[in-house]
């Protein structure tokens, strides 16, 4: 059933670390060499987040060009990114597909002697809506297990591409090694749900703040992007005064990672390290202070679909 009310006009009464009001935390989407390939036995090539609205290679055959613009993010975009939070100091969180770490050992590395936490983003970069439920119980245990043999630690919690099918939640909760989920667009903060009578943390993710816009129409330059995020982040942090906020802001080494994006993201970053009031976190650390300081209630969680 769906849960249109939410916290409505009570919100949870509580601070993040450091008396903190808003969290913000960013997600590198680490996707290259999982996505949809002609090699892999798909019958199509990658279609989303290419710089181009409508493919022209004919269907059926490799979009050399798709692939080497996905190729710019792990051979180009990573780097610039993993300088430029590296550098700062910033933590960071990656939603990871499995498959694309195991191809690029020398990303794996890096982010491996960092301490940036992951969340498992599928084995591969595709829909688990169109999966038959056995595949896609396999595909969350072989993501997990993937990711713990390239980076060393195990995942913390799970994202789906766009979106979760209707086993998803039920599966991971089952699979046991997730604390959390990000399947959901629809708050603020986290919340507790129940999944077959047992509690599970859902951190909500957003589209708003994703840099994708900048390959669907939205924004066109680095400047115009990082006035957005920080109109956004100065609303969060006004409202964080009485109430808490989480900012989640998504990045892809693809679509971020090209020059004139990047300088719009450090614009960003440069404003949020002058400002006062907010919690840089990885995402495992804000699933984890949650549910810490707002203990689950049987009473008033709602059983997730």
């Amino acid at each position: 059933m769906r849960d249109f009310i939410g916290y409505a006009n009570r919100p949870p009464q509580f601070r993040w670390p450091g008396d903190n009001g808003l969290a913000v935390n960013i997600v590198l989407n680490y996707e290259e060499g999982s996505e949809y390939q002609i090699g892999e036995g798909d019958g199509r090539s990658e279609k989303a987040l290419i710089e181009i609205s409508q493919p022209r290679v004919p269907a059926g055959e490799r979009d050399l060009a798709a692939e080497s613009m996905y190729e710019y993010g792990s051979r180009v975009g990573f780097w610039r990114l993993h300088r430029m939070f590296v550098e700062r100091d910033l933590p960071l969180t990656v939603f990871a597909a499995a498959q694309a770490l195991e191809r690029n050992p020398e990303v794996a590395a890096a982010i491996a002697r960092t301490d940036w936490d992951i969340a498992c983003h599928g084995w591969r970069w595709v829909e688990h809506y169109l999966l038959d439920e056995e595949t896609e119980r396999r595909h969350i245990a072989q993501a997990y297990n993937s990711v713990v043999a390239t980076i060393g630690r195990a995942p913390a919690g799970w994202y789906s591409r766009y979106s979760r099918s209707m086993a998803t939640r039920r599966l991971v909760v089952e699979h046991g090694g997730y604390a959390y989920d990000s399947d959901a667009y629809n708050d603020d903060v986290p919340y507790w749900v129940t999944v077959g009578g047992r509690p599970h943390v859902v951190v909500p993710y957003s589209l708003v703040t994703n840099d994708a816009k900048f390959v669907q129409g939205g924004w066109v330059t680095g400047r115009s992007y990082a006035e957005f995020l920080i109109e956004s982040f100065d609303m969060l942090l006004k409202e964080s005064r009485t109430q808490p906020r989480l900012m989640s802001i998504g990045l892809h080494p693809r679509v971020i990672g090209h020059p004139g994006r990047a300088s719009g993201l450090e614009r960003f970053l440069d404003h949020v390290a002058k400002s006062k009031g907010a919690w840089m976190a990885r995402r495992q650390d804000i699933a984890s202070h949650w549910a810490a300081s707002i203990p689950f209630d049987a009473v008033t969680a709602k059983e997730s679909t």
